[in-house]
């Protein structure tokens, strides 16, 4: 590909997944996810090889999608998730507040299937590195010529004294949407008014900076609605709110004044599940009505079993040129389980964008090409209430002399004002960013 075309393929990627005008600065963000990828790679012809791709997550079923897509009937794709249907985790908070069902956030994979992707519902019980053979809990062993892990996260329940396997069955985390998202809010609506909601942060790194600080809000606005005598106390391990804080603590406030209490560097070792007491390292106790404790967290447990966490024993370093494992070559990580390149969020959307980055380059290289450094673009929105909407975003590129992704000077920004018209685009972007992975 000339120089032309490999500019092409960095700008769409850009802005296939990501949103026009987030480039131009922060007045506004439309989502424009399922927009077509202009000069992306040539469909392949002939046999090129078999992909594996581990988690269908907003990484791993964009990855699958676009291989397909782009390699054609010479890359055979096979997508293996443990759960049936996709769950999104962006805009579960509202779950907790009361405005969606978790129905309206579950999508089948049967768009995937039609494209021609291998879609099994089955679980990776290990990895070599070497020779990336892989067993599975039902399919035969099999090896592939290259694997996209896209494995999401796991919790460190260890780190929390008495968060046993008991005590987790009544103290949620409700950190991967699904059944604890459910749960999580049938606690909520069972709590008196008047009770108290305890949410535990861990210290960043963590899944979607913004995401404790949304759900906070969430419950707020329930409250406010429903159980106005509520309380609000928010543990948070680090020193202060890492997303979007001014926005933030204009709404705690502002329309939910009085009602939240947050209290910064209170890193949680310990619960009471009894009583439903969080115990800091400092030994400050704190009794909820409902205690939501969100544990600390790191790259899935296969990818550790593959031996890919090679950073702060938590996280997977990557080549962001290729997004290839520094630990193992030809596997290729995705999505929140890396050590992220500097200012990049653990979010759905970056995961979509990590999912196009892996697959095009893929592409190139079972077609005996060199493959280019991508572009990535980034939007978190965030609910203030049932429609108001707030978001920060963001431009990422390679830098030949620092050898990562850094982020553009000067390109996305944050919100001015949480607004009615930004959850319009909120919801936009869901629909698209799905559409794009799934359809």
């Amino acid at each position: 590909m000339n120089g032309i075309d490999n500019t092409r393929r960095r700008l769409a990627q850009a802005l296939g997944s990501g949103s026009a005008l987030t480039m131009l600065g922060a007045g506004g963000a439309v989502g424009l996810a399922g927009c077509a990828v202009d000069g992306a790679p040539a469909v392949s012809s002939g046999t090129l090889g078999r992909v594996l791709v581990i988690g269908g997550g907003f990484g791993g079923a964009t990855a699958a999608k676009y291989l397909k897509k782009w390699g054609g009937p010479g890359i055979d794709v096979t997508l293996v998730e443990r759960q049936a249907a996709f769950v999104s985790c962006p805009l579960s908070n509202l779950v907790l507040g009361g405005s969606r069902r978790i129905e309206d956030l579950t999508t089948s994979y049967d768009g995937l299937r039609q494209a021609g992707v291998k879609v099994v519902r089955d679980e990776v019980r290990s990895v070599d590195p070497v020779t990336r053979k892989v067993s599975f809990a039902g399919m035969a062993e099999q090896t592939f010529d290259r694997i996209v892990m896209s494995p999401g996260i796991d919790f460190n329940f260890s780190a929390i004294q008495g968060l046993d396997a008991e005590a987790q069955k009544t103290i949620l985390h409700a950190w991967k949407a699904g059944p604890q998202t459910v749960a999580l809010r049938q606690q909520l609506e069972a709590m008196p008014d008047g009770g108290v909601y305890v949410l535990t942060i861990p210290r960043a790194p963590y899944r979607c900076p913004p995401g404790p600080y949304e759900r906070v809000c969430q419950v707020a606005h329930y409250f406010k609605t429903y159980k106005p005598k509520s309380k609000i106390v928010v543990l948070d391990a680090n020193a202060d709110i890492q997303s979007k804080k001014a926005l933030f603590l204009k709404e705690w406030n502002g329309q939910y004044k009085g009602m939240i209490d947050y209290q910064p560097n209170m890193q949680v070792t310990e619960v009471d599940a009894r009583s439903r007491t969080a115990i800091t390292d400092l030994g400050d106790k704190v009794k909820a009505s409902v205690l939501n404790v969100v544990p600390p967290h790191g790259a899935a447990d296969i990818a550790r079993q593959a031996g890919l966490v090679n950073a702060n024993d938590r996280w997977c370093l990557v080549d962001w040129s290729t997004l290839e494992s520094t630990a193992a070559k030809g596997i290729h990580v995705l999505g929140d389980a890396t050590m992220p390149a500097p200012a990049m969020p653990k979010s759905g959307h970056m995961a979509n964008q990590h999912g196009k980055a892996a697959a095009a380059t893929i592409v190139e290289i079972l077609n005996g090409r060199a493959p280019e450094p991508q572009m990535m673009a980034n939007t978190c929105y965030s609910f203030v209430d049932d429609k108001r909407v707030i978001h920060v975003a963001s431009v990422h590129r390679w830098s030949p002399e620092n050898k990562t992704i850094e982020p553009v000077k000067g390109a996305g920004g944050v919100s001015a004002e949480a607004s009615l018209l930004e959850g319009t685009y909120a919801n936009a972007w869901a629909r698209n960013i799905w559409n794009d992975m799934l359809t």
